[in-house]
């Protein structure tokens, strides 16, 4: 898989802008505030509907504007198909070769990033609740039914969280059909992330390792119940919101689900998320992202595009070289750097250098 064509309207400080790409390295150099960023910001929200970020997304149109566009041409194997996103003050619509889709989640999972920036440390020393979103954005990346589970379930949630603070007559009937159909979504969700979770361990030892000669890491997924077979699931569950019942009546509020997951980073089995250094987090983001790449490669049967804002700046040589293995492996991979010195010798050979001043982009002759 890989973006041939991308184009900007209005989207951050480009009024317009097309570039075109190959199959390889796309690095982008230039001072900070120039529209780097922007530009791997612009792919990903080409995939994700979403910024990684800010959550106003009103911030993505450019000022004085009403609206954003990014349209991109991906192509995967032999098939290129056009995608577009627009953004405005009514909303957000996608489409797919000029066809619109009207469910963002039938959109999802289409084109497949890996996205690593300096903000992705606070997926580790963040709170659960960035941590449940970064579950939930790569792992409807792989299944698009995750996506429709985890929209059911928020809305059912809403539902009987608003029962519980009815103050007037209660409906125990009504009540349980609402905490049945949680029960039903709580172990999909749950059976998804965990087996994610599974996934990432599964690969993340020898990355580990090859960065930095160590090999004792893991994740720990962390829920209100074990996983296991869905009609074990199902009892105990059922079991656990029936004990509940009474406080939760009391506290108005679902006490127990999935929306209170969370999991934890382990190197030589302490726990890092609080405790661990700036580097160690570093390292430790940036081995479960390239674990993903290989999910993608070995679960999906896709090669992701990577998108890898300003990492090799606080990176020693060593770790800059083991890199390489797997940034340099035939996936179309977009880098911005300040200085093309921060970036090893080996990449630049087979990169596309462009250089990027308020917001314009020249491709550099080689």
């Amino acid at each position: 898989m890989f973006l041939s064509e991308i184009n900007l309207q209005n989207f951050r400080n480009y009024s317009k802008l097309k570039l075109k790409f190959k199959k390889n390295i796309n690095i982008f150099i230039g001072n900070n505030a120039q529209g780097k960023t922007n530009i791997l910001e612009s792919i990903y929200f080409l995939s994700i509907t979403k910024s990684h970020r800010t959550t106003k997304e009103n911030f993505l149109i450019k000022d004085n504007e009403v609206m954003t566009k990014v349209t991109g041409k991906v192509k995967n194997e032999s098939i290129s198909k056009k995608y577009e996103v627009m953004l405005n003050t009514n909303g957000k619509r996608v489409s797919i070769n000029d066809n619109p889709i009207k469910k963002i989640s039938d959109y999802l999972s289409n084109i497949n990033v890996v996205m690593f920036c300096p903000d992705d440390l606070e997926i580790i020393k963040g709170t659960p609740h960035n941590r449940r979103y970064f579950l939930n954005i790569e792992i409807g990346q792989l299944y698009n039914d995750y996506l429709k589970h985890i929209y059911n379930y928020n809305k059912i949630l809403k539902s009987r969280n608003d029962y519980l603070k009815n103050n007037n007559y209660f409906d125990k009937v009504y009540f349980d059909v609402l905490t049945e159909s949680l029960i039903k979504e709580n172990i999909k969700i749950i059976k998804y992330r965990y087996n994610y979770i599974e996934l990432i361990n599964k690969y993340i030892t020898n990355i580990y390792k090859d960065l930095t000669k160590k090999d004792n890491i893991y994740l720990k997924y962390e829920t209100f119940i074990d996983v296991d077979e869905e009609d074990i699931m199902y009892k105990k569950i059922k079991e656990k919101y029936n004990k509940s019942f009474e406080n939760e009546l009391f506290q108005k509020v679902t006490l127990y689900g999935a929306h209170k997951d969370d999991f934890s980073v382990y190197i030589d089995d302490i726990k890092i998320n609080n405790y661990g250094s700036q580097g160690q987090h570093r390292i430790a983001i940036l081995s479960i992202k390239l674990a993903e790449v290989e999910i993608f490669k070995n679960i999906k049967e896709v090669k992701p595009i990577l998108l890898l804002d300003d990492i090799f700046s606080e990176l020693d040589k060593n770790k800059k070289n083991n890199i390489i293995k797997y940034i340099n492996n035939d996936l179309q991979v977009f880098i911005t750097s300040t200085d093309l010195k921060n970036v090893s010798r080996k990449l630049l050979k087979n990169a596309d250098i462009y250089k990027v001043e308020t917001a314009k982009v020249v491709r550099e002759a080689k």
